[in-house]
């Protein structure tokens, strides 16, 4: 009998494939752009990265697994953040003037590459932890005024979808699934019932280091957002939960929050009761990664070293707030956001 995973089919399925060459030849029948292709790491699409002498490209297969409406979703909301002046991709539509193609292999898009060292090898610091939380908060509120018929689909990473992480916990490692199972507990009594009252809209929901470009002489300066392919619509303060979680210094877990935070209202100002969940959906955003990060890494252990690269930042995370009390948290984000 086939094991059905209860991750959902697009992150069930594995990447799909497709040579160098054969990927070329359709980038120059369809976008008439020829150059050097590179594969890039991904969990769920196939990409290229495409070097030309005048500037680079993406070009993306979509997973088979994944709906059309779902990819075209993702293309829309780029279209939509065009005039937001983001530095986000932007879609290159082909020579007869779409921005997708059907091929036999799959969907293909083509995206421009954005230049920038990703976040993840870059030093970190209390400014770029600002930076990180403005840029954030300005690109939610850009697609605040986006919908689309595909924004409500289901997908595993949605923090409000986290009761359903139930299953994945055993492939945790031992050490971490008591406290996983006490996050998911209390996300069960005290987040899941606040969340249907909350401001929902389309948001980036993965702003993870590794979809993040800074400026190479000055790394607090964002120059660069990537992967929308985590989209969809939810409470608007699981993105800044989402986005914070890559940003706590487990050194100084709550005060680097709440700097976060604060930085985030200063250009999207929270509500009470979102501020409130701010520290308990965070950790939910950790106990996420490692839940689905194990399982998957348990599924394709030759992709493993990619799918766990988040999880020892949300090892650190769980572990440095384990010993701070709820409420103390909370009141630390209030106090941030001029809330007390």
């Amino acid at each position: 009998m086939t094991e059905v995973s209860p991750l959902g089919a697009s992150l069930s399925a594995s990447p799909p494939d497709l040579p160098a060459p054969e990927a070329l030849a359709l980038l120059i029948r369809h976008w008439g752009v020829t150059g050097t292709l590179k594969r890039l790491t991904s969990e769920r699409d196939l990409n290229f990265h495409v070097a030309t002498p005048d500037q680079g490209y993406v070009l993306k297969l979509a997973n088979p697994a994944e709906p059309a409406e779902v990819t075209d979703f993702q293309t829309r909301a780029l279209l939509h953040l065009e005039r937001a002046g983001l530095p986000v991709p932007r879609v290159i539509r082909s020579l007869t003037g779409q921005t997708e193609v059907a091929t036999p292999q799959g969907r293909l898009r083509l995206l421009t590459y954005l230049e920038g060292t990703p976040l993840h090898l870059a030093p970190r610091s209390a400014a770029q932890r600002r930076a990180m939380g403005a840029i954030a908060a300005q690109l939610a509120r850009a697609m605040a005024d986006f919908t689309d018929p595909a924004a409500d689909h289901f997908l595993q990473w949605d923090i409000k979808q986290a009761a359903s992480l139930a299953p994945l916990l055993p492939d945790v490692d031992p050490a971490f699934r008591p406290l996983c199972q006490h996050i998911l507990d209390r996300f069960n009594t005290e987040a899941a019932p606040a969340l249907p009252t909350l401001r929902w809209q389309v948001v980036h929901n993965d702003l993870n280091p590794h979809n993040i470009l800074v400026a190479p002489d000055n790394t607090a300066t964002i120059a660069g957002i990537l992967d929308f392919g985590d989209m969809v619509r939810t409470p608007l303060v699981c993105d800044l939960a989402i986005a914070a979680s890559y940003q706590v210094d487990p050194t100084a877990p709550l005060t680097s929050l709440a700097e976060f935070t604060a930085a985030w209202h200063a250009e999207n100002p929270l509500t009470d009761q979102e501020a409130y969940l701010v520290p308990l959906l965070t950790q939910t955003r950790w106990l996420t990664t490692l839940a689905i990060a194990s399982h998957r890494a348990a599924r394709w252990p030759d992709n493993a070293a990619y799918i766990l690269r988040n999880a020892p930042a949300a090892r650190e995370g769980l572990t440095a707030f384990a010993a701070t009390p709820a409420a103390e948290a909370s009141a630390a984000i209030a106090r941030a956001c001029g809330q007390e």
